[in-house]
């Protein structure tokens, strides 16, 4: 089934809600995807007398197959058992305490991602963030590094970024620096590391950068996808100027800002419908791991060996949640075993190798970038793990 280009929902063919683009038909599940398109395409669109859409009505129909409603059904009755079996009452405990810390961070990666939807055209996103140069790479790693989001919560602005047209070694760049080398957490692991900290967010920023060019090398033999929601832009085209123009334009009115508010929440309820199971799954696993994982074992085999980094590894690949609610723990293993290496691998490979964020670019990209990502990462995390264990 073709698929929705504005939020990639799969459509039946048998819709009349398309449209056809330099010979190409484009299929829409809804009105107002439909709609997104044309304005920003810029196509005359003649409507039908009538609209059928048969894809909408099974999904509008058949509301529990929704992925988020699943997974959160299946937390919810783990958490109402755990009233009446003991043993699962570490799971709630543990699944509540990550909720508190990461729920902040994804409702403002959503919310950051419907205003992206709706006030940033594609064509900026295209402009900065499409082109195979390698300074394309440095402006993906800056604006993560600007970003203040968890890795959760990063994973919808980078999504959004993706839907607006940036290549796909741009968005892995964007979501390697964000997590680990974002400015407030920056001063976070300054606060727990001191100046060896210089070495974290250093060598996070090398990572996402090296990652970034060996993927524009992959993208250039056509070894992972391409971004299909990339528009041209003339060279020419100024974004400054078209803000210019953008903003003498607008006039401010309530019924525009009832407009505005209205087109950001359905950006953010578009963006959640793709993002938001793959964390809650995320966040059960961890809850998991975190209840039923004995605590002495992280102290016992973290140890500044190769064999200790590994174990580190795995550990830091099912706990992985939140940059700030793992940075605490990485400085625990640090204070433990006095091994700088650990603590990077522990910070970094909770990113590189989450099952989350892996899963989410595999549905939404592509599986070659998702199983590219962790091949590529990995032995850089773990060389630099092991480099910071031999300086310090």
């Amino acid at each position: 089934m073709p698929k929705d280009p504005i939020c990639g929902m799969e459509v039946s063919e048998s819709t009349n809600l398309k449209v056809e683009k330099d010979s190409k038909t484009y299929y829409f599940c809804s009105r107002h995807c439909l709609e997104k398109f044309i304005q920003q395409e810029h196509i005359e669109y003649k409507k039908p007398e009538t609209e059928t859409c048969p894809t909408c009505e099974v999904h509008a129909n058949k509301w529990y197959k929704n992925k988020t409603f699943t997974v959160t059904a299946i937390l919810v009755f783990l958490v109402i058992l755990s009233y009446f079996f003991n043993f699962l009452k570490p799971f709630r405990m543990s699944l509540w305490m990550y909720f508190k810390t990461i729920w902040w961070a994804v409702f403002l990666g959503l919310i950051l991602g419907g205003i992206i939807d709706y006030f940033i055209p594609r064509e900026y996103i295209s402009k900065i963030l499409s082109k195979p140069k390698k300074r394309t790479i440095f402006y993906s790693v800056f604006l993560g590094f600007l970003m203040s989001a968890c890795s959760h919560g990063i994973l919808a602005l980078t999504i959004q970024l993706y839907k607006k047209g940036a290549s796909t070694p741009a968005v892995v760049s964007f979501l390697l620096a964000s997590p680990w080398a974002n400015l407030p957490l920056t001063l976070i692991m300054f606060g727990f590391f001191g100046f060896k900290a210089f070495f974290i967010i250093i060598s996070a920023i090398i990572i996402a950068v090296i990652t970034g060019l060996l993927f524009q090398l992959l993208d250039s033999r056509s070894l992972i996808e391409k971004n299909p929601y990339t528009v041209a832009v003339k060279e020419d085209f100024s974004i400054i100027g078209d803000m210019k123009e953008r903003t003498a334009a607008y006039k401010f009115s309530f019924a525009r800002t009832v407009k505005d508010i209205k087109g950001i929440i359905d950006g953010s309820i578009a963006l959640s419908d793709m993002v938001l199971w793959w964390i809650l799954i995320g966040m059960g696993l961890a809850s998991l791991a975190a209840a039923y994982i004995p605590q002495n074992v992280f102290q016992q085999y973290m140890g500044p060996t190769l064999l200790g980094i590994c174990i580190t590894l795995f550990v830091a690949t099912i706990l992985e949640v939140c940059s700030e609610g793992t940075a605490p723990l990485a400085f625990e293993i640090f204070r433990q075993t006095g091994a700088l290496g650990n603590s990077f691998v522990f910070l970094m490979a909770g990113v590189v190798t989450d099952y989350t964020e892996i899963g989410l670019l595999w549905a939404n990209i592509g599986r070659k970038t998702a199983i590219w990502m962790p091949l590529i990462t990995v032995p850089q995390v773990i060389l630099l793990g092991i480099l910071a264990n031999f300086l310090f």
